[in-house]
């Protein structure tokens, strides 16, 4: 069949869908990204392709589509891409950057589809392993609430171990009673296994003693096989034709035969401008050099183990252990000689002190101590594969012993991971960057735990563009990136260079514009203060006052995003008493309850307000009364003590570029227009959006920002 008979074809049931919903409005902007999509993937050219035998080389095909608010962007994927899918018998992997939009789309937006395609397909959604209960794991804690003999099966890292010598008698008979329940109601088939699914889902310090991590999986050799929740799901994303993921599993799971293969499917990426951030935490990565009592207990563990399977290549492992756990000192007292100065200068009150590395050119007495301890953890790594390896294969030829050789291969595999780390973060602190390459961002971060002092190294890539293109896009075929917010400043370049697709030939850009009225049906209030917003003490209290004149007027709902938990706190210290019952603070309620009692006081008419911060800046959907006033109290620029945005600050400057114009606007501009994304979600929503930063009028950069923004009624406001 014919590139343009499967898009006519995809079309045509893209059309049939819209036609057969009650109810739907027609609209061209959601039919013009249908078209988008059906001809970027009909033009893909998918699976193995024999380029010797002179085979056409492959034909990649990538659509960039921003799909304003109201378009109805997950039907204009959806529904061509699943028929299309359908017709070249492969399958369609949507990747999400949040758990609302996954949800929304396996439980509703899927459903709804599949009762009006006239060809049936199966859908399912696609978690990382460490969602899912280990019923191994969950039977021998339900017993104890507690590893048993520290020797033979204490799979906790020595960190949580303390926390768990501190904890009271009652709280530890409770964590058992707690781990008995979901036992037996796993047991019982009343829970699958999923943690999303609990009722009230558990604190990370609970979930990840029973977590099913790879590491200490050892699949279908364990006596649990049959009843696990994680191969039961697995089984379900095999006869799917749909698979939802999200961004952080789709890229850790590059080349693990966990997702269907790039070359092979057709991917589309929602909430795509998420992906450039998604890729520098997955590729970024950090080691602790002073908590360093589990090497001994890998070790300890290797040595038993492999002994008892004959494996000659751990002879090693005392040698590694002990060079491991020296290095590590030594590099631990080298950074508190170089750096312990700026470390122990600076306030803890958010968080850890950190000083990053100028240049990624590190001091040279560090450089051996890293070569060495990336050599020790390059051996000892060795050592620990040849273990798994005869395991595995004892597990093969013993299958009445899979229980014991089961909770063998979990002792060192839920150590291993930090050992794999150890040797990343070596290897990335040491890659010296060529003169006019890109250098990693190198720092070091010290913190108080109790009486003890933890010092980490650190290093990340700083172009996420870069690791995306010789990760990802090396490997897609066909796919479609979409967002309400792809353009910065009315422009595709910044998000192309960010997510590695600016001077790719086969990416095209698309921008549909929403079908909303925003100069009917929005205003936005430029309200000025007199102090600059770049002297935070004085503009802080000022803007207060100003914040809290307009939300006095608030009828219904509201939404205030703050830029800091400083600014935030200096809001809400400042509430009148009478006010005070009206504002509901993000962290007071779970964000579930905190969304629910707000829904609840709007519907019975009383006024509510929301005080957020970033994550409450995008992805709320508070539609009609729920949200008729939006409020910023300041433009939300990003942290100006971010290693990583740092390291790459210092790069484009020594390159001649500015920073400024090429970075912080226009990521800022993607940021403003998800704040200001809350305000219309319907073609009946009426809202005004303030604005107490004078930057935004007053500044050539602040115009650009304006560009980003939807064509609100724009009202100037002097100081009160």
């Amino acid at each position: 069949m014919s590139q343009q008979v499967w898009a006519a074809q995809a079309l045509e049931s893209f059309d049939a869908v819209v036609s057969a919903t009650e109810g739907f409005r027609s609209r061209a902007g959601q039919r013009l990204m249908a078209e988008q999509v059906a001809r970027t993937f009909s033009s893909a050219t998918l699976g193995k392709v024999d380029e010797e035998s002179g085979e056409d080389a492959p034909t990649r095909s990538i659509a960039v589509i921003q799909a304003g608010t109201g378009v109805g962007k997950s039907l204009a994927y959806c529904a061509p891409a699943i028929a299309l899918a359908l017709s070249r018998g492969t399958r369609v992997l949507i990747s999400t950057a949040t758990v609302a939009l996954q949800e929304q789309l396996v439980n509703k937006d899927l459903p709804a589809l599949a009762a009006l395609l006239p060809q049936p397909f199966k859908f399912a959604l696609a978690k990382g392993r460490g969602r899912y209960v280990c019923k191994l794991k969950l039977d021998r804690l339900a017993g104890t609430g507690e590893a048993e003999e520290e020797g033979e099966d204490d799979l906790f890292a020595e960190e949580e171990a303390a926390a768990r010598a501190k904890r009271p008698r009652h709280e530890t008979e409770a964590r058992i009673q707690f781990y008995s329940t979901m036992s037996q109601t796993l047991s019982k088939g009343a829970w699958d296994g999923d943690r999303d699914s609990l009722d009230t889902p558990p604190e990370p310090e609970v979930w990840s003693p029973v977590a099913a991590e790879g590491a200490s999986c050892t699949g279908k050799h364990c006596p649990a096989f049959s009843q696990c929740t994680y191969y039961d799901k697995r089984k379900e994303l095999v006869g799917a034709q749909v698979i939802v993921a999200n961004h952080d599993l789709l890229l850790s799971s590059l080349g693990a035969r966990v997702l269907p293969e790039l070359d092979n499917c057709l991917l589309v990426l929602d909430e795509a401008h998420h992906l450039p951030a998604t890729a520098l935490d997955q590729f970024a990565c950090s080691m602790d050099l002073s908590r360093i009592t589990w090497i001994e207990r890998l070790a300890s563990r290797g040595l038993r183990i492999g002994a008892l399977l004959e494996v000659e290549e751990i002879a090693d492992i005392p040698k590694h252990s002990a060079q491991l756990r020296q290095t590590l000192q030594d590099l631990a007292r080298i950074v508190m000689d170089v750096y312990g100065a700026q470390l122990k200068s600076q306030p803890s009150a958010w968080g850890p002190a950190r000083v990053r590395v100028p240049r990624g050119e590190l001091p040279e007495q560090l450089i051996a101590p890293l070569g060495l301890l990336a050599a020790s953890a390059e051996g000892f790594l060795d050592a620990l594969r040849a273990i798994s390896k005869a395991l595995r294969a004892e597990m093969r030829d013993k299958p009445d012993e899979a229980k014991r050789l089961s909770t063998l291969y979990a002792q060192i595999g839920m150590l291993a991971p930090r050992l794999e780390e150890l040797h990343a973060t070596a290897q990335l602190l040491l890659q010296d960057a060529p003169e006019g390459a890109v250098p990693a961002a190198k720092w070091f971060t010290l913190e108080v735990d109790g009486d003890f002092i933890v010092v980490k190294a650190h290093a990340s890539p700083i172009l996420p563009g870069t690791t995306l293109r010789n990760h990802l896009w090396s490997a897609v075929r066909g796919a479609v990136l979409t967002s309400a917010t792809l353009t910065s400043c009315g422009h595709f370049d910044f998000f192309l260079r960010e997510a590695g697709l600016h001077g790719d030939e086969a990416a095209t850009t698309l921008e549909v514009p929403s079908p909303f009225n925003y100069a009917a049906q929005g205003t936005l209030i430029a309200a000025e203060t007199r102090a600059d917003p770049k002297n935070a003490a004085q503009f802080t209290t000022e803007m207060v006052d100003a914040l809290l004149h307009d939300i006095a007027r608030v009828e219904y709902g509201a939404l205030v995003l703050f830029t800091s938990r400083e600014q935030m706190r200096q809001a809400v210290d400042a509430l009148p008493t009478a006010m005070r019952s009206v504002v509901l603070v993000q962290n007071a309620l779970p964000r579930t309850q905190l969304l629910k009692r707000h829904r609840e006081r709007v519907e019975n008419g009383e006024p509510s307000v929301i005080f957020g911060m970033q994550s409450f800046g995008e992805g709320l959907d508070l539609p009609g009364r729920l949200c008729e006033s939006v409020f910023i109290t300041k433009l939300p620029f990003a942290p100006p003590d971010d290693p990583v945005g740092e390291a790459r600050a210092e790069w484009l400057r020594a390159v001649g570029r500015d920073p400024f114009s090429e970075l912080v606007v226009p990521a800022t501009a993607i940021r403003l227009a998800q704040w200001v994304g809350r305000a219309i979600r319907t073609e009946e929503d009426m809202a005004h959006v303030y604005c107490y930063d004078k930057r935004l009028t007053r500044t050539s950069y602040g115009q650009r920002l304006l560009k980003g923004l939807p064509p609100f009624a724009l009202e100037q406001r002097a100081p009160l």
